[in-house]
């Protein structure tokens, strides 16, 4: 489940008040932020598979390309901010992120090679929301894993 905190706020609001310490993930919803819960063990075992899979790829081709430990994309046409499961961004397009080096943020779909969102109880929002906002983006590459389904 889910829990909302009800006041609109906009990106920059959102990442001033997110906690620097915090062992929840927030995301923004259209000016509402968010409380993600907490993965399960299924979700969390896929989503690192993912991860060190790619990884291994990325290392063997040399690809110049990496996965971040985290980092917040924020969609382009309305206040909404997720962090997604995994994400491979190029590194030579973050030169052009005016906000990547200090934040860790993504405003650029330029920047991204893929993203993967894990499903587990927030499916609507993986199959909707992040799909027509990385879409518009211009992110070339998402997957939803819906090991559910």
């Amino acid at each position: 489940m889910t829990q909302t905190l009800a006041k609109q706020v906009t990106f920059d609001e959102f990442i001033a008040w997110y906690p620097e310490s915090s062992d929840r993930h927030y995301e923004l919803h259209d000016g509402v932020i968010v409380e993600m819960p907490k993965p399960t063990g299924k979700h969390s075992e896929i989503a690192g598979f993912i991860n060190g899979s790619l990884f291994i790829e990325i290392t063997r081709l040399s690809i110049p390309c990496f996965i971040p430990k985290e980092c917040v994309i924020k969609s382009l046409n309305t206040d909404s901010a997720y962090e997604p499961d995994v994400i491979v961004l190029d590194r030579q397009a973050l030169s052009n992120e005016p906000r990547w080096k200090k934040e860790s943020i993504i405003t650029l779909g330029s920047s991204v090679k893929l993203v993967v969102e894990v499903v587990s109880t927030n499916w609507s929002d993986d199959y909707a929301l992040k799909l027509e906002d990385y879409e518009s983006l211009g992110i070339p590459e998402y997957w939803i894993v819906d090991y559910l389904g």
